[in-house]
């Protein structure tokens, strides 16, 4: 049986997914996952407890796991994970991304610069100190509109559009408060002392999701968000494929995003990147070296040869351990989610209207993943979703509707949160 390491969050919502693949699989699923190492295994997962943030501790944990129970893979759910899973995999002789390209991938400003370097479309950009003083250290000259962002966050947190030099300054300092938090703190990330400044692309929004072999791209899916996300905040909402993007739009996207992971010096493994069109051009706007994020996955199915239909994690887990995966095509229903917005700071109360929602034609499944009295908070600082919708049908504008119908008939209750003087 072969056995393969899933590097993780604790609380990560694709692991069971990874599970239930690798049960079918036949394969043996070993998680390390960021816990405490002084609890004895508190999970009853048998999971290696590392630190993310230690990165060499991580890998001599790895290391001297698989002396016991050897690896034939390793891959990896989030950012900060991806990091430990090339790490390893490297320190252990297994297929890959090369940790350096996975460190580059993970920094927007060092992909600015190799994308730029390659000769990619890039826009302007700028980088300066997150303790820059406001009064004086700006780039109060930079042209407009532009966005400020951290180096290393997902899910569009702690990204704001800047239409004006007098609203630069307040754009800096909710950054620069959103990264002075104790949970962003914790990480103990040298890329959060460092903010980016540049110029707002616009344009329409995709997403595309695919895998490395040996530096060859092949392309999963391609998705459109049909929300406009011009800002000032970037909260994605909605993911539908198949795209409407022209074959020739899709040729220029798939040349430019394999330039771009050479560029990077990504070459083995899962890639999920994000880019806008417009007249300009293809401009990649990050390519992250794992799979796509949270419970989106669910919206891809895959039927090879045997015409069984499998799950992205389950087409992973078969590249991890070096199977082949170019028979995997992705199935002909267009397919779509919708995480489900944050109207508003507070805490979680309920979702109502879920039964109602379901009942939408084309309607798939409606995960809510917020629990009861939970702090949540819309971008910028926020960097989660209330749940998922999830829908299929003939067309992606019929799915797009569904979607849109379905978070309608959705009741949301937050309650204010409570502040204490």
């Amino acid at each position: 049986m072969s056995r393969v390491l899933l590097v993780a969050a604790t609380t990560g919502y694709q692991v069971r997914s990874f599970q239930e693949a690798a049960q079918r699989l036949g394969v043996e699923l070993l998680l390390a996952t960021d816990r405490c190492h002084v609890l004895d295994d508190p999970w009853r997962d048998g999971a290696i407890p590392i630190r993310f943030y230690d990165e060499l501790g991580a890998v001599s944990l790895i290391q001297e796991a698989a002396v016991n129970r050897p690896l034939d893979g390793i891959t990896a759910v989030g950012d900060r994970p991806a990091i430990i899973a090339a790490a390893a995999a490297h320190a252990l002789g297994l297929g890959g991304h090369q940790p350096d390209a996975v460190r580059a991938s993970g920094n927007k400003l060092t992909t600015r610069h190799r994308l730029r370097e390659h000769g990619l479309p890039v826009p302007w950009f700028l980088d300066f100190p997150v303790d820059a003083f406001l009064d004086s250290d700006l780039p109060l000259d930079v042209p407009f509109p532009c966005v400020v962002k951290p180096l290393s966050m997902a899910a569009s947190c702690g990204v704001i559009r800047v239409d004006r030099t007098e609203d630069l300054a307040a754009a800096v300092s909710r950054v620069r408060s959103l990264l002075g938090r104790p949970k962003m703190q914790a990480l103990r990330d040298p890329s959060s002392q460092t903010l980016l400044v540049e110029a707002f692309i616009p344009g329409r929004e995709i997403a595309i999701e695919g895998v490395l072999t040996q530096g060859r791209l092949q392309v999963f899916a391609v998705f459109d968000k049909p929300d406009p996300l011009e800002g000032p905040f970037f909260e994605e909402t909605i993911y539908v494929t198949p795209s409407a993007c022209s074959l020739d739009e899709r040729r220029c996207i798939t040349e430019n995003l394999q330039r771009a992971v050479e560029a990077l010096g990504l070459n083995h493994g899962p890639i999920h990147a994000e880019c806008r069109l417009n007249a300009d051009g293809v401009f990649i706007l990050e390519i992250a070296a794992r799979p796509i994020g949270g419970l989106c996955s669910k919206t891809l199915r895959f039927y090879g040869q045997d015409t069984k239909c499998v799950t992205l994690e389950s087409v992973l887990l078969r590249h991890a351990i070096g199977a082949p995966v170019t028979g995997y095509r992705r199935e002909k229903q267009a397919a779509g989610v919708m995480m489900i917005p944050i109207p508003s700071n507070g805490r979680f109360r309920q979702v109502g209207g879920v039964e109602e929602a379901k009942a939408v034609k084309c309607i798939d499944e409606i995960i809510i993943t917020a629990k009861r009295d939970q702090l949540i908070t819309p971008p910028p600082e926020g960097d989660s979703y209330l749940g998922f919708i999830f829908a299929r049908g003939s067309r992606a504008d019929e799915v797009v509707e569904a979607l849109r119908t379905a978070h309608d008939r959705l009741r949301i209750e937050i309650a204010p949160a409570v502040r204490f003087l």
